[in-house]
């Protein structure tokens, strides 16, 4: 009877050691009886208005869906979103809304990021039947896209012997950025005591610069998401007396130039005129051709008024009735002294028909 007794208590000491055995082979191993969870990427990096996946893997013999529950490390950690399987449990925080997709394997899918997004993310997945839950931690970097940089200086790019001149690269956009500078396609670097960079290397200073220094610079910009190279710029540097003899060789050819163009240009001189009309002789020989008197059978016998002969006042009458008046001013100064228009000329009429033996059909009155 004892030995039937002790029997069965030794079977369960026995059982009961290999199920603690077992047990403790599954945890080890990550076997059956808990969630065995991997994680493909630590590091996610993600840009501004872009989306990150945190992508995480789990397995278990169970059947019953998980819960899931990611949380934000802050100085308090924060319940970004908990849920059962896709079903989101309870009410999303206001940042979050509309911006969170969960999958069925537990992976976390973030829209339209924003930078305060940047930080690690804790991980659980359980289910009710396993003994333990699976847990992971995946680290989200989120920065802003890089603009185009462009280099920026004081003052211009043409450059006396022995200036200083300090080289700016500048940009709009771009966290967490580094930087580069090239000389002729190579990188500059702080080995050279003419050569000083900044703590960030952002500016680039060249002191006394030398004839070697004049060549193609360019900047580079980088951070997490991307990189970006500015358009090159070239430094020409002059020695002193070569400056001044440009300069002064422009200067000069611009005065000669304006001095010139000065000496030949006059301004144009134009008054308008009304046309003059002038008679010639053969124009006062056809008047005479038509006239009704004929000067070749006039008697030689003459008559005078105030000490002027008749011929003379029918051709002066003849010379003022054929005048232009336009002409009125100077022509009056040609026809003579002021005595003479006070007293005008006297006319003597002449018979129209003289006959053949020169003496007239009547005597010829004489006007008074």
């Amino acid at each position: 009877m004892k030995a039937d007794t002790q029997a069965p208590s030794k079977d369960k000491i026995i059982s009961h050691i290999l199920s603690t055995l077992l047990c403790l082979a599954a945890y080890n191993s990550g076997g059956v009886l808990g969630v065995n969870m991997t994680i493909p990427n630590t590091l996610i990096r993600g840009t501004v208005g872009g989306e990150a996946l945190l992508s995480v893997r789990y397995t278990s013999f169970s059947l019953d869906l998980p819960v899931i529950k990611w949380q934000l490390q802050r100085e308090k950690s924060v319940t970004v979103v908990q849920s059962i399987g896709t079903d989101i449990i309870g009410t999303l925080r206001p940042e979050y809304r509309d911006r969170i997709l969960v999958f069925e394997n537990g992976t976390l899918l973030l829209h339209n990021l924003r930078l305060t997004d940047g930080g690690t993310y804790d991980v659980e997945i359980s289910i009710t039947d396993d003994t333990f839950t699976g847990e992971g931690s995946i680290s989200l970097s989120v920065d802003e896209s890089i603009s185009r940089p462009y280099i920026y200086m004081e003052g211009t790019s043409v450059l006396e012997l022995s200036q200083n001149v300090v080289l700016n690269c500048s940009h709009e956009n771009g966290t967490r950025t580094t930087y580069r500078w090239f000389k002729g396609g190579k990188p500059v670097t702080n080995q050279t005591t003419r050569f000083v960079l900044s703590h960030d290397q952002q500016l680039l200073t060249i002191t006394r610069v030398l004839m070697v220094d004049d060549d193609i610079y360019s900047c580079s910009v980088e951070n997490p998401v991307g990189n970006m190279t500015s358009l090159p710029i070239r430094l020409t540097v002059y020695k002193r007396s070569s400056l001044y003899i440009i300069l002064s060789t422009t200067g000069i050819f611009l005065l000669v130039t304006l001095v010139t163009v000065c000496a030949c240009w006059t301004p144009s001189k134009k008054k308008s005129q009304p046309p003059v009309r002038k008679y010639g002789l053969s124009r006062l020989k056809d008047y005479a051709d038509h006239s009704p008197i004929n000067y070749t059978d006039l008697h030689p016998k003459t008559s005078e008024c105030n000490g002027v002969n008749a011929v003379n006042a029918v051709t002066s009458l003849y010379i003022l009735q054929q005048k232009d008046p336009s002409m009125d001013d100077s022509s009056s100064n040609s026809l003579g002294s002021p005595s003479e228009l006070d007293n005008p000329p006297c006319y003597t009429s002449f018979p129209n028909h003289i006959h053949t033996n020169g003496s007239p059909a009547h005597s010829p009155h004489r006007s008074t």
